[in-house]
């Protein structure tokens, strides 16, 4: 038996940037499933002059080298979360427009926002980069990479820190995940740990020979629920905090005293603490428990000081926020390289049955950054 080979998806970077969009969202590429849409960002990166590529499993990493004074690095994710269940979704693949005419209106399907109009306008950007001899004022570094929506012992961005730091080094890094097309700086960090109660177990029609660990973790519950969570102001920007009780799980069954309760917590923490901080912080709150941290990521500071990020905010000529979530930008914090968050779409639709963008959104997006490196 013959198995045909399947012709490789060829992506078309100097169409509309909404049609782009499309484009990519029509290519199914959940978490675990992104070597198409790799394949294809490839294909299509190197047949564009001027960049030199790299790639490293389904990431790739594609630079400028005109020996500008400043180098810039533009990064997105190319994995989506899986798909929705529920039938007749719009949020989906392939791609919708629900307006019926192709880049017009609101584009919907999986990845609409987070963030396949943030990888749109990326490798729009890196088509216009050259066009009529108008080369960029700096030097730029494109990183697509896969496996951001999982756990962060996959991810393609950390991947890439290991294997590639130096091709990372730049003076600016933008994230392009969804803000509305605003700049947000920074990003909380984030933490989650586990408070243990211990009992006894006894058969529940005899309680009283036993000890209930769940009744145990009432007093956890009450501080978590009393607690105000803060809001930190941090060069600039005010983090607001929360810290929550996300999972509960004890007992054995319906007839048994349980004799071991859990509690998982999860702590989003302004960026002016480290992630030890913030433990010895719950820890303080929660004193006389036993809590284990069991992960924990550093947020990153907005560094809206540097002078190329206090350009980029003046050409986007709006406001800039914090960003509440956990995001990559941590990353490259880490780096010693400043970065925001910035993309078309609302951040408070990802991941939702009706994931969507609108078309201008993404347009605009891509305008903001042509004018910031022209």
């Amino acid at each position: 038996m013959v198995i045909a080979e399947t012709a490789p998806v060829t992506l078309d970077l100097r169409q509309d940037v909404a049609l782009l969009t499309a484009a990519l969202i029509d290519i199914n590429s959940v978490s675990g499933n992104e070597a198409v849409l790799a394949d294809a960002v490839e294909l299509a990166l190197r047949r564009l002059p001027g960049l030199d590529l790299v790639r490293d499993g389904d990431s790739i990493i594609a630079r400028t080298s005109l020996g500008r004074a400043e180098r810039v690095i533009l990064a997105g994710h190319l994995d989506t979360v899986p798909l929705p269940v529920t039938d007749g979704a719009l949020g989906t693949v392939p791609s919708t427009w629900v307006s019926g005419v192709a880049g017009a209106g609101v584009l919907y399907g999986r990845g609409a926002t987070d963030m396949k109009g943030g990888v749109g306008v990326q490798l729009a950007l890196a088509a216009s980069l050259f066009d009529r001899g108008a080369e960029p004022s700096k030097d730029v570094t494109f990183v697509f990479y896969d496996h951001e929506e999982v756990e962060a012992v996959k991810s393609g961005l950390g991947r890439l820190v290991r294997n590639h730091a130096p091709l990372l080094e730049g003076d600016f890094a933008i994230l392009l995940e969804p803000t509305h097309g605003t700049v947000e700086g920074g990003c909380n960090g984030t933490m989650r740990l586990q408070a243990t109660t211990l009992g006894e177990a006894a058969h529940s029609a005899r309680a009283w020979m036993g000890s209930n660990a769940i009744h145990a973790a009432a007093p956890i519950l009450e501080r978590l629920a009393a607690y105000q969570p803060q809001t930190v102001k941090v060069d600039g920007l005010d983090y607001r905090e929360s810290l929550n009780a996300v999972k509960i799980h004890g007992g054995t069954a319906g007839n048994v005293i349980p004799d071991r309760c859990v509690v998982e917590i999860n702590y989003r923490f302004a960026p002016d603490k480290t992630p030890d901080q913030a433990e010895a912080h719950v820890r303080g709150l929660l004193s006389g428990f036993d809590v284990v941290r069991t992960d924990a990521a550093a947020g990153a500071r907005p560094g809206l000081n540097h002078p190329a990020a206090a350009s980029f905010v003046a050409a986007v000529g709006a406001e800039p926020k914090p960003k509440y979530g956990w995001t990559d930008v941590a990353r490259f914090s880490e780096l010693g390289v400043p970065a925001v968050n910035f993309g078309p779409g609302d951040a408070l639709l990802a991941h939702k049955d009706n994931e969507h963008v609108e078309a201008e959104a993404i347009r605009a997006c891509l305008r903001a950054l042509q004018k910031w490196l022209s």
